[in-house]
């Protein structure tokens, strides 16, 4: 099959999910949680008084009446309950625990934890700096293993695509449903940045062998026969991992619930630009260069 006469359809959809995630990431931003904020995590069970009804609203109420700024009140399974706010100590905790039993019933701790901001900051920038390294070496080595420069931009530019996704997704998630960036998010990012690598390599060398066993066949056919033997395989692949995370996401704890969608955008955007970005990419920049030398 000629997939590669349908690039500009593909490139088409790539900017259809990418370009509104942008346009979110420029009006709103993300929602960070306090791993990059600076603040306080308290995990509780609360077991209500035969009057009282635990929800977002009568613990958000308890907490503010000690005028304590929330950054969200999040309900988890078993009546515990996560609540992130603006950094307190062990004596302040004390008495908010104080002011639930009195309002709501009786409290059990579970986890409390602090962040300051200057911690908050420092693992942005190494995040940050994470992601750079990674695309470089990722660029190198695969310019080194298929010795052309064209390859490793190719599939760094695919992995910015699935960066771009993921991060519009969550930006728009934020805004409208008060998902937070964390920890979790960042451990996601990086993970589907190996795993859309790992595609794209398996394609690449398929085009390789594909061009010496056929070489006196166009690229773009090279590419076509490529893409057709190893698109089965990548979806086989991918299916199992998607129906996983679906089980997890729909199954798994709260805790963990943005994290498991993270990892299924990505491998969903990972999936697609191996096959539909990073081998249309090869393609143009082929035909930009043939036009090039004839000039």
């Amino acid at each position: 099959m000629k997939w590669m006469q349908y690039r500009g359809f593909y490139f088409g959809l790539s900017l259809l999910i990418i370009v509104p995630g942008i346009a979110a990431m420029g009006l709103w931003g993300f929602k960070p949680a306090i791993d990059f904020t600076g603040g306080s995590l308290v995990e509780v069970t609360i077991t209500p008084l035969p009057d009282k009804t635990v929800n977002e609203t009568t613990v958000r109420e308890a907490v503010e009446k000690m005028q304590v700024k929330l950054s969200s009140v999040q309900l988890l399974s078993e009546g515990a309950v996560l609540v992130k706010m603006e950094p307190i100590d062990q004596a302040k905790l004390e008495r908010i625990k104080q002011t639930w039993r009195e309002n709501l019933g009786e409290v059990e701790e579970r986890r409390f934890e602090t962040v300051g901001p200057t911690l908050g900051k420092e693992l942005l920038m190494k995040t940050v700096t994470a992601i750079a390294l990674a695309a470089g070496l990722i660029l190198l080595y695969i310019a080194y293993r298929f010795r052309s420069m064209k390859f490793g931009i190719c599939a760094v530019t695919a992995m910015l695509h699935d960066t771009l996704v993921l991060l519009g997704s969550f930006s728009l998630l934020g805004h409208f449903y008060s998902v937070e960036v964390d920890t979790l998010f960042v451990t996601a990012l990086l993970t589907i940045l190996s795993f859309s690598v790992h595609d794209t390599i398996v394609v690449y060398d398929r085009i390789r062998e594909t061009k010496k066993l056929n070489p006196k066949l166009g690229f773009e056919d090279v590419v076509n026969q490529a893409v057709t033997t190893t698109l089965s395989r990548s979806i086989n692949n991918s299916m199992t991992i998607i129906f996983m995370l679906l089980a997890l996401f729909l199954l798994g704890g709260a805790t963990i619930r943005w994290f498991v969608l993270a990892l299924l955008i990505g491998t969903v955007s990972g999936t697609y630009s191996s096959t539909f970005t990073a081998a249309p990419l090869l393609v143009v920049w082929e035909k930009v260069a043939h036009k090039t030398k004839s000039i």
